[in-house]
């Protein structure tokens, strides 16, 4: 090899060898941090972009509205049997897990468990609206209605019926996603009295 060749291939592997990025060291493996607590902070935001945790701030209620999101559309299974694969999940969040009926608690019984929050004092969950409001009374988690804002997340409660606000406009209508609408889990927009609902149930 000739003195030119050999001072030109040393040129190259400085310039190989040389660092690209002042965080991460260059080796022939994966790369290796070198400011951990930069990584670290870097890595807690990464997972947070489009998930539960980055796009709703990690929340309990935050969770719930993920949850239910992803369900819109789950239909029963023939129209009108209170029942289908999907819905015979929702139910499981109850003890006993039973059989198939009107499916509204089951529903918030099931979002309320996904994020970690599960309805009732031992985490049984309720097929039943009554049982939800009363245990949400005794444990400090009702809001009655016209005495607060919900907030999404919040279980709105009506006479036989239960939905999770999704949001609530500017002008103050709540947008809800509700399982066992019209035979699915559905959309629905109600004026700031929430339709005539009777409260809220917060559950963090």
């Amino acid at each position: 090899m000739s003195v030119e060749s050999a001072i030109a291939r040393v040129a190259e592997l400085q310039t190989a060898l040389s660092p690209r990025m002042p965080a991460v060291a260059q080796t022939q493996g994966p790369a290796t941090v070198t400011n951990p607590a930069a990584f670290a902070s870097m890595l807690s935001g990464a997972q947070g972009v489009g998930g539960v945790a980055g796009a709703q701030g990690g929340t309990a209620g935050a969770k719930i509205v993920a949850a239910v999101q992803a369900e819109v559309g789950q239909k029963e299974m023939p129209p009108g049997s209170n029942d289908s694969p999907r819905i015979a999940q929702y139910r499981e969040a109850t003890a006993g897990a039973p059989g198939p009926g009107p499916w509204c608690a089951y529903f918030t019984s099931w979002a309320a468990q996904q994020a970690g929050v599960p309805l009732g004092n031992d985490g049984q969950g309720f097929g039943r609206v009554d049982d939800v409001y009363a245990w949400a009374q005794s444990a400090g988690k009702a809001i009655p209605a016209g005495s607060g804002t919900p907030q999404p997340g919040d279980l709105i409660v009506w006479d036989e019926h239960i939905g999770v606000v999704e949001s609530v406009t500017p002008d103050g209508k709540i947008q809800t996603i509700e399982g066992n609408s019209s035979d699915q889990v559905a959309r629905r927009t109600y004026g700031a009295d929430g339709g005539g609902a009777i409260g809220f149930v917060r559950l963090g």
